[in-house]
């Protein structure tokens, strides 16, 4: 039978730690998820994450290797980056019931979810979470909040196990996948210097904006590709611009 948290992965970017990957897959199958994604880092078959993964190898065997976080993402739907930092580029941020009932509401059939988790000394950076439709972070104490890396991914995968055991919730359309968006925005970029919008020094200030826009959106692939569609005549109109906006 095909349960709701085996499309959901558990992406971890550039682990440094070995006990920690074990940990987390022990972590995982604790909650009865059973998909991991790993980008770059350490051995994931050194003897301290074979050590802490105890009765959960199994996971560690199955895991996916990537090379950037992109490819990690890119036939997922549903993905979500985890801070504990807030700043301009980090708003809109959700709690783990939250993120599990988004996921819940959002599913529809074989819709793939992930969850982003960063290194453990610096998290994820600005870039990497601008990859993600959502964001998330776990509330802890102002006097000390930093978790281990392990911790955190136990306290969502809680949230995730109860939430989608409980019936209801899900949607009929498709929204785009992450490679879709991508796609979307890397055209949107090109786009948008060429007719002098974007500055050209500093083109991911405004970009990261409309990326929030978007992905608030909720967009399908339809509307991707009727947005693309209309950069490309963009473009093409565009042929003859020489760079230098309008009075």
């Amino acid at each position: 039978m095909n349960r709701a948290v085996d499309n959901i992965s558990i992406v971890m970017v550039e682990p440094q730690s070995p006990g920690n990957i074990g940990m987390v897959c022990r972590a995982m199958k604790n909650m009865g998820l059973s998909r991991l994604r790993l980008v770059k880092g350490c051995d994931r078959f050194h003897p301290e994450s074979l050590k802490f993964a105890v009765s959960a190898k199994d996971l560690l065997e199955r895991a996916e290797l990537f090379d950037d976080l992109p490819s990690a993402l890119s036939d997922c739907t549903l993905t979500v980056g985890t801070t504990r930092r807030h700043g301009k580029y980090r708003q809109e941020i959700l709690s783990p019931p939250e993120v599990a009932t988004l996921l819940k509401s959002h599913a529809a059939p074989g819709c793939h979810a992930a969850i982003v988790f960063g290194r453990e000394d610096n998290g994820l950076t600005t870039d990497e979470l601008s990859l993600c439709r959502w964001h998330a972070t776990i509330p802890s104490s102002t006097e000390y909040g930093s978790l281990n890396l392990s911790q955190a991914v136990l306290i969502f995968c809680y949230e995730l196990g109860k939430a989608t055991d409980s019936p209801g919730g899900g949607r009929i359309e498709q929204l785009a996948t992450s490679l879709e968006m991508e796609s979307l925005f890397s055209q949107m970029d090109t786009c948008l210097q060429k007719i002098g919008f974007l500055n050209e020094q500093n083109p991911g200030h405004i970009m990261r904006s409309l990326r929030r826009l978007f992905f608030r959106s909720e967009l399908d692939n339809r509307e991707v590709a009727i947005l693309r569609g209309m950069l490309t005549q963009i473009d093409w109109a565009s042929s003859d611009f020489d760079g230098r906006k309008r009075p």
